[in-house]
């Protein structure tokens, strides 16, 4: 077996040991910390690759198709999808199936207009760029939810046009949650004969339907396809993410590629064969059960961080039900220390898993002192 120069290796162990540094530093992004995969290395030697359709067999066998079927089959039950109605994939994260849902609603409406707030992830801009539809950004509340004012008003004047829907379940900043029921009763309101609504539900996706009162934003409530993170609240070391869309939807796109014995139907040709693994792992891992401790132990952490701002004098917030908490901009030393996403004078912190009392407490040390 050939080894790295000398050089070489210094440089590798000088960046693993920046990496475990800058990770217990790590509280402005939704990114679960607290997994293990060491049971999963031997898989590193092995060229897994799910090309085509999950639920096509290929001629490429090195593959976690079944796998990859458990995970999806685990979502669409969280999101209450039909038994037999509906289709998916992993993604390489919640931009891919955000992408993957516009595409599935352009080909279904190529005439439509499509509506996104102004708090919608910057993916969604490039996506609807890429697919090139036309678009209207719609004005936000004061947390972050869409003005559904706004928005009535605005498809009031294109009412003759087909509606693309992109709710936010979960703002990038504030974590706000836009309620697809009353967005339908818009529609409806405005005898909207054809529609389709995307869910970008990338970190709450995956315990939205825990949480008392649920948020409405499945399959039931009116969906028709939703994409998440698989990285984000359920944790991985490769960015990963699931889109779950209605199956009549799938087979107006899909279409057979004899060179690799299956269908094309995903957005990518070969995809990551190790994700979907890492992703059943987690869910077998955990259970229900475990998902739910997650979610309850992040909603006290935050109800905990807003006390600690409260103690040293700052107000800080959140949604209802959220784990992301908001609070004015601190020093930019605070927020490179701490790795902070911060816009418009505002910063926040995600109250992750894997997030401690003791990594809140050493940064609201450091705010207070202003280092």
């Amino acid at each position: 077996m050939n080894t790295l120069l000398e050089q070489d290796q210094i440089r590798l162990d000088n960046y693993i040991s920046k990496v475990k540094e800058r990770a217990a530093q790590f509280l402005g992004y939704p990114i679960a910390v607290d997994f293990n995969y060491d049971e999963l290395l031997p898989l590193l030697r092995y060229p897994l690759n799910n090309v085509g359709d999950p639920t096509v067999e290929s001629t490429y066998d090195l593959n976690s198709r079944s796998l990859e079927m458990e995970v999806l089959a685990f979502f669409a039950d969280l999101f209450r999808a039909r038994a037999g109605e509906w289709w998916g994939y992993v993604t390489n994260g919640g931009s891919e199936g955000n992408l993957y849902g516009l595409y599935v609603a352009r080909e279904l409406y190529p005439k439509a207009m499509v509506y996104y707030s102004e708090a919608t992830h910057y993916s969604i801009q490039k996506n609807i760029s890429l697919l090139n539809m036309p678009s209207i950004v719609i004005r936000t509340q004061e947390n972050g939810e869409i003005d559904y004012e706004d928005l009535c008003n605005t498809i009031k004047l294109n009412r003759h046009l087909p509606v693309i829907m992109v709710a936010n379940i979960g703002t990038t900043m504030t974590e706000a949650k836009d309620d697809i029921i009353r967005i339908k009763s818009i529609f409806k309101e405005n005898a909207i004969a054809a529609s389709y609504i995307h869910c970008d539900a990338a970190l709450t996706g995956c315990y939205a339907g825990f949480l008392e009162p649920k948020p409405p934003f499945d399959f039931r409530d009116g969906a028709d396809s939703i994409a998440i993170s698989g990285h984000k609240f359920l944790g991985s070391p490769i960015p990963c993410g699931a889109v779950i869309v209605k199956k009549i939807y799938r087979d107006r796109i899909g279409r057979e590629v004899p060179y690799i014995g299956t269908l094309d139907t995903t957005i990518s040709g070969s995809r990551n064969g190790h994700s979907p693994v890492f992703l059943w792992y987690r869910i077998r891992q955990l259970g229900l059960d475990g998902i739910k401790r997650r979610i309850e132990e992040s909603l006290e952490l935050a109800a905990y961080t807003i006390t600690q701002f409260q103690s040293i004098g700052i107000t800080a917030r959140r949604n209802e039900n959220a784990i992301t908490v908001v609070f004015p901009q601190p020093s930019q030393q605070v927020i490179l220390k701490w790795q902070l996403a911060t816009d418009a004078g505002r910063s926040h912190i995600l109250c992750m898993p894997g997030v401690k009392k003791q990594h809140i407490d050493l940064l609201i040390a450091d705010i207070k002192t202003g280092i």
